[in-house]
């Protein structure tokens, strides 16, 4: 693709000349002889450096800096001017422009400055085609379902994401609260800056406090060095905080402090530390009924509970289980180049009467399971674990072995033997695969 300048200058005569100038470089050209003709060309073309005169029409091209990068924040910017001014230099700076420089210099150092810009473009281009790519994969339209009680999940989040508004998920394991978490993020004011997420049940409360607020050097043996927390990672971004019923009653306090007035302490320091970050809370648990037995804090349930939103577990929405299903089954396919995989009658069947304990999270790792036993496209009953035959029929321990042996079996043969996979993809801990690989005499 050839690279792009736009030209803004008022005198058109000026505006021409430099035109033909820089085109002998190869370059691409537009030009525009207000801001606002300039603004509308540079939403509708591609274009990479802007050259703009100070002294417009209808706007100073020092303000137009702002305006351009608001639309394309990688475009760099190179403001002329005739009489420059060391306050008009500094602001054109502040607000984003890549050199301002009088026009009697431009001869000589416009072509240089140009190339030099379109360097830094190119680099930027790439880091925004970069974030954009992660915008669109965790924005709204790529949450699956089309049940009633989703679509009002999404249109609650949605509305909320545009604030910087407190957040509570709830819902069962599964539901998919980080996935709305990340939505909720990516379309919001925030979206460039950091999304992190803290899952509260994976430490113990000591060193839960050392991820989330950081330390001092010192603090405690083994703290060789000043150590940021995750709050402070999340700095104008977002963080998830996961299982938030995990955290302990002190920690909790902390916490409040950090909604309340943005501040919070690091272990080992005497000096308060400030960010601005927007919290995202999510729980499987009732924080209102552990709150009224003394387990959790009522204050800070109130504070994270501003806006709440109920995540629908799959037995509310039975109508989204094929179409998540087919989801996953064409995700899976294409790693083993099998993309078109079809669902019989009885493996629907199977999966609207399954009672879904794990949710989302459950469908996809039983999809990935039988993308990987199915030996043609049709996936068919007989591939699901064994587990879905007795929710819907009664069958003798020994057919109920049969089919279970077969289906360790199964996926020891994909995975060439090795155990902790295949613990994985069973759904079942290592020591249990062991235990049944004895039983059932599988070597």
């Amino acid at each position: 693709m050839q690279d792009t300048v736009l030209i803004i200058d008022d005198e058109k005569k000026i505006c021409s000349l430099l035109a033909r100038i820089i085109e002998l470089e190869g370059f691409k050209v537009f030009q525009a002889n207000t801001g606002k003709e300039g603004l509308k060309t540079l939403s509708m073309q591609e274009v990479d450096v802007v050259i703009s005169d100070v002294k417009l029409p209808d706007i100073n091209g020092v303000e137009l800096v702002k305006e351009i990068k608001k639309i394309k924040p990688y475009v760099e910017v190179i403001n002329l001017t005739a009489f420059g001014t060391i306050s008009d230099g500094v602001m054109a700076m502040r607000n984003g422009a890549f050199d301002y420089i009088t026009k009697g210099d431009d001869n000589d150092k416009i072509i240089p400055l140009v190339y030099k810009a379109m360097d830094k473009v190119k680099l930027q281009r790439r880091v925004y085609e970069l974030e954009n790519k992660i915008i669109k994969k965790h924005s709204f339209s790529t949450i699956l379902g089309q049940s009633r009680s989703m679509k009002e999940a999404m249109d609650l989040a949605q509305k909320v994401s545009a604030t910087d508004t407190t957040v509570l998920l709830l819902g069962e394991t599964g539901t998919g609260k980080e996935v709305f978490a990340q939505a909720i993020h990516y379309e919001s004011p925030r979206k460039m800056k950091p999304f992190v997420a803290l899952n509260c049940s994976g430490f113990n409360p000591e060193l839960l406090e050392s991820e989330l607020f950081g330390y001092k050097q010192g603090a405690f043996t083994g703290a060789m060095k000043d150590k940021r927390g995750l709050l402070e990672e999340a700095n104008e971004g977002t963080l998830f905080l996961d299982e938030i019923g995990e955290m302990n009653l002190d920690l909790q306090a902390k916490l409040l402090r950090v909604l309340e007035n943005q501040t919070f302490i690091k272990v080992g320091d005497t000096h308060t530390s400030k960010v601005n970050v927007r919290i995202i809370a999510a729980t499987n648990r009732n924080l209102k009924d552990e709150a009224e037995a003394g387990k959790f804090r009522l204050d800070l349930y109130f504070r994270l509970s501003v806006f709440s939103i109920e995540l629908p577990n799959l037995s509310q929405r039975k109508t989204d289980i094929l179409l998540i299903a087919k989801h996953y089954l064409k995700e899976f396919g294409l790693k083993v180049n099998k993309p078109d995989f079809v669902m019989d009658e009885g493996f629907s069947d199977l999966l609207l009467k399954h009672v879904w304990k794990g949710n989302i999270r459950e469908l996809k790792n039983v999809m990935e399971r039988v993308v990987i036993l199915a030996d043609g496209n049709t996936v068919t009953a007989n591939l699901l674990p064994y587990e879905f035959h007795t929710d819907t029929q009664e069958e003798d321990s020994m057919k109920m072995q049969v089919i279970e042996k077969q289906h360790i079996n199964k996926v020891l043969k994909h995975t060439r033997g090795n155990k902790t996979e295949t613990a994985r993809l069973l759904g079942i801990g290592l020591t249990t695969l062991y235990r049944k690989m004895e039983e059932y005499k599988i070597s």
